[in-house]
């Protein structure tokens, strides 16, 4: 019959009506197939500098630092004067008229922007750098340039625009500043009993990044971390002759600056696995164990690197031992600390725990790439930079076996791929949180295994339980949060242990390692010494694993959306339990995740069945088919406790 179109308004108003009252008495569900599965807009595009493999474009470019420092340290008036260089390239298709540097120490002035941000603002203020000089090479010389200072950036005017693709520029400036007090997070001097520790980063300015996505990315620095050209650096710190120097890359004029008891013994750890002390606790207090006279200048040198920092004292103890590389080459692990560390419980394991760390990611990810892997104790409590750590001196036991295994594992993330810490940091922490795992699983027979860490497990349990409390959070930040927008009170829960958690669920539910292990190397492979994006890890792993993994990013990373997954019914095939069983699985929230399902029988065997996430596609309940010919006795979704799953009272049925 055909309807007259007042007749079909009419008949529609008709059907509409009880559906309306349906809809009244019941809220729509949480899960929407619609939502969790449409297409995933990426936060950065794809184009010919960054492909939609995820790897670099065809015409990628990164700009590159060098530099060459010489410094004074004055451990009397806690002063560093220094002089650098910088040899700036621009390889991008710009030309620049004005160049962007990084002045960190202005972190520590008392108007910095940082204090009124966060509870991490320094205790006690300095005033910053004090600029001296600077001055842009003409090609006639140097001369002194036009700069604006900002907070922790400066401007830098050039006298003419630096060409573009692979033009150059020399700086030159001269600087001091007062090395921060004890307790400001990053670079210090702590008092011992027999000298002060100075830990020294950020101690000279540092160019800003030029890069494809926001040209001069100038975040000012508010206490997340850093973002730095790669480059070769040079550099010379003169400190009294009762110090020691520890710093990033190779010592290049040992002889001028050691005893030849020390040489011999430096020489001697190049071939030893065990741990081999250069400086034992006893001649720490021995005039003869250090050359007499002067200052002296300790020479370093490193290569391809993003940034230096050094430690210095004349409280050191050292030791060192040799690191076995999976190309054959060797490197060396080394500790300094005061003698209030010494102990099986405390440093006198970190040189072990140093070698066996960088062993362990080298065979995994990529080799280590630097001379020296050191670990520097003093107060702060745990900070990473290229080649060197600076731990707390007062760390023991397990907890100082992570803290080691945690900094040097930065070496790969974000030291050789050179994410955009200050603003994804979710990228360096939770993916350095990540592969510490696995290094707690595979040091000295699982001593210090599983990894239960408060970055990984806060509370010691199992993880995917004490996610919940950030899951069920409505104020907790999602991972692609701007690093500076993350409360103290989520930065460790969300950036650090959300992060790693994401990662794991990828590598052990939804890809498994045979697929995710290959991707993740290729990821690390491929953006060595660059700078990704997250856009270009989410790529990458779609791309080389072989899977559409939109509905992860989307509900983990861009959401902070929960999983519920349920068993609510079991019923048989034409009714007859011997023709198999039907169960009905449903999903209640916004996230998905693969899962297996578990059927105990009558006589106590059981069965299990893959759940893929394909079934959620079109579905919110299905009725899983599973092959057998017993009565079912209970059915589980995800039997292993391996599923962040918040509402677990439903993940079992009994038939009656």
């Amino acid at each position: 019959m055909k309807l007259s179109l007042p007749s079909l308004a009419l008949a529609c108003m008709a059907f509409a009506a009880p559906l309306a009252a349906v809809a009244d008495q019941a809220a729509p569900p949480a899960f929407d197939p619609l939502q969790t599965f449409a297409p995933f807009a990426m936060p950065q595009p794809a184009n010919v500098y960054r492909s939609a493999s995820g790897r670099p474009g065809p015409a990628y470019w990164q700009n590159r630092a060098d530099y060459s420092i010489k410094a004074t340290l004055d451990p009397q008036r806690r002063q560093l004067s220094g002089e650098v260089t910088i040899a700036y390239t621009n390889h991008s298709p710009d030309a620049l008229d004005a160049l962007w540097l990084q002045l960190d120490e202005n972190h520590y002035r008392e108007d910095a922007r940082a204090n009124f941000t966060s509870g991490h603002h320094p205790i006690e203020h300095t005033g910053g750098y004090q600029l001296a000089d600077v001055a842009v090479d003409t090609g006639h010389g140097f001369q002194p340039a036009h700069y604006v200072v900002d907070d922790t950036r400066m401007r830098l005017d050039l006298p003419q625009p630096l060409a573009a693709k692979d033009g150059t520029v020399k700086l030159r400036i001269r600087y001091s500043y007062i090395v921060p007090p004890t307790r400001t997070g990053r670079t210090d001097w702590l008092a011992t009993k027999n000298g002060d520790l100075f830990e020294m980063a950020q101690w000279y300015p540092r160019m800003a990044v030029y890069d494809d996505l926001r040209g001069w990315d100038t975040a000012p620095y508010l206490n997340s971390e850093f973002y730095l050209e790669y480059g070769d650096i040079d550099y010379a710190v003169t400190v009294p002759a009762d110090m020691i120097v520890v710093g990033s890359g190779e010592l290049v004029n040992p002889q001028e600056v050691l005893t030849k008891t020390e040489l011999a013994r430096l020489e001697q750890a190049r071939h030893s696995d065990a741990t081999v002390l250069i400086r034992t606790p006893a001649e720490v207090t021995d005039p003869a164990s250090r050359p007499h006279g002067g200052p002296l200048t300790w020479r370093f040198r490193m290569r391809n690197t993003r940034d230096v920092a050094f430690g210095a004292s004349k409280a050191y103890v050292w030791d060192a031992a040799r690191i076995n590389l999976p190309s054959g080459k060797t490197a060396m692990a080394m500790s300094a600390y005061p003698v209030e560390s010494v102990g099986q419980q405390g440093w006198s394991r970190s040189t072990e725990y140093l070698k066996h760390s960088v062993e362990h990611f080298s065979q995994r990810y990529l080799e280590y790439p630097y001379p020296n892997a050191i670990a520097e104790a003093g107060t702060v409590g745990g900070m990473e930079y290229p080649g060197i750590v600076f731990d707390s001196y007062k760390s023991t036991g397990k907890d100082f076996y992570a803290l080691t295994a945690h900094e040097i594992g930065h070496t790969w993330f974000p030291m050789i791929v050179g994410s955009n810490e200050r603003r994804d940091a979710w990228i360096d922490e939770g993916f350095n949180t990540f592969i510490d795992v696995y290094a707690a699983d595979a040091f000295n027979h699982g001593e210090f295994s599983p990894k239960r860490d408060p970055e990984y497990a806060p509370k010691g349990g199992n993880p995917v339980d004490e996610i919940q409390a950030v899951l069920d959070d409505p104020e907790a930040p999602p991972l692609l949060t701007p690093a500076d927008q993350i409360k103290e009170k989520y930065r460790h829960p969300v950036t650090y242990f959300k992060s790693a958690l994401g990662l794991v669920l990828l590598r052990e539910q939804i890809l498994g390692p045979d697929r995710f292990d290959p991707a993740f190397r290729a990821f690390v492979h491929d953006w060595a010494y660059k700078h990704p994006s997250p856009s270009d890890f989410f790529r990458s792993m779609d791309s080389a694993a072989g899977e559409d993994l939109s509905w992860f990013w989307r509900g983990w990373y861009a959401n902070n959306w929960k999983l519920d997954l349920a068993v609510t019914g079991v019923g048989y095939v034409d009714g007859d339990y011997r023709k198999g069983a039907l169960v009905t699985v449903q999903n209640l929230d916004k996230l998905v995740l693969p899962a297996i399902l578990q059927l105990t029988y009558a006589d106590g065997s059981t069965r299990r069945v893959r759940v893929p996430v394909e079934t959620w596609l079109q579905h919110r309940s299905f009725d899983v088919r599973v092959p057998g010919d017993k009565a079912v006795r209970e059915a589980v979704i995800d039997p292993d406790h391996v599923l962040p799953d918040g509402h677990r009272d439903n993940n079992r049925f009994a038939p009656r």
